[in-house]
């Protein structure tokens, strides 16, 4: 799995205020979970980084959430400095 803020940094700034707008369990659309796939590298690719939150939609589909740690980072309270950046 890529680096979360690679992932991240690779969804456009209108992606990045929609999410930061849902919360950090907010339930995430099929156009940003395709958004977080396409930053991932493709379809699929972002699985893993958005996981179901065990409840489901009227339809039955799965109501699915960004991971925490994910959101963590997202949100403020998981981000780490790159390695590189740490002796500096």
């Amino acid at each position: 799995m890529a680096d979360i803020a690679a992932v991240l940094g690779r969804l456009t700034p209108e992606e990045l205020d929609e999410l930061r707008a849902l919360g950090p369990q907010g339930h995430l659309d099929r156009r940003l979970t395709d958004a977080l796939d396409r930053a991932a590298g493709g379809p699929g690719a972002g699985r893993g980084y958005y996981v179901p939150n065990g409840s489901v939609s009227a339809t039955g589909g799965p109501h699915l959430v960004l991971r925490s740690d994910v959101s963590g980072w997202l949100f403020g309270s998981d981000r780490h400095v790159p390695q590189a950046q740490k002796n500096v």
